[in-house]
């Protein structure tokens, strides 16, 4: 099993290269769907969240309000490391289960926005940060996701930076490009993988420091 890291800064485009990794055969551990799944309706990840932040977190119907939420947390960086500290756990809880439920010979992609600022591409064989300028992302955000230019930024600006993000790269996937030129550096990556996979039957790559 090779273990692919796959990150990048919000409005990047990473999971369309996400989609586009599966396309190719990849196994694919989504830690933003897992971290929904986590505080569903019902569940102790949504009853620690209320606890920590109050109910009006939730909709009239009991469901996480999410835009709420992130109003909160990404003004607040105290406010979003409590977040964390309560869906972290669970997301990684998750993560490894449906891990050890692929086949031994996968590539196995986990999609993790906050890899970089969580300390974690000691955990993965190979880490594929998807990259776009923050002219890119502000645009993708404002336009394609209705937020404002100020919740971008702040959001943006939450994150690690692109510096640091590149730092912890075995792979770079460059996403200020059309969809068709993404796709063949998607499907080049991919093979890349592959090989990597069928080397990987020798001893692990080292930890990083």
């Amino acid at each position: 099993m090779l273990k692919v890291g796959l990150t990048g800064g919000i409005g990047a485009g990473k999971s369309e290269v996400s989609r586009l990794l599966v396309e190719c055969g990849a196994v694919l551990i989504d830690a933003d769907r897992i971290a929904r799944e986590v505080v569903e309706p019902g569940t102790p990840g949504l009853a620690a969240v209320v606890d920590a932040f109050g109910p009006d977190v939730l909709t009239a119907d009991g469901i996480l309000d999410r835009p709420r939420l992130g109003s909160i947390v990404f003004a607040d960086p105290e406010k979003l490391a409590l977040l964390n500290s309560i869906v972290h756990p669970l997301v990684g809880a998750r993560s490894r289960e449906l891990e050890e439920a692929a086949a031994e010979d996968a590539v196995v992609v986990h999609d993790v926005p906050l890899l970089a600022e969580n300390g974690l591409a000691g955990l993965y064989d190979v880490v594929i940060v998807v990259d776009a300028s923050p002219e890119t992302q502000l645009d993708r955000l404002v336009r394609l996701r209705g937020m404002t230019e100020e919740d971008a930024r702040a959001r943006m600006a939450a994150q690690a930076t692109r510096e640091k993000r590149r730092e912890i790269a075995d792979v770079v996937i460059d996403n200020d490009v059309p969809l068709e030129e993404l796709r063949r550096r998607v499907r080049e990556v991919w093979a890349d993988l592959e090989r990597r996979a069928h080397a990987a039957e020798g001893p692990s790559r080292p930890p990083r420091e």
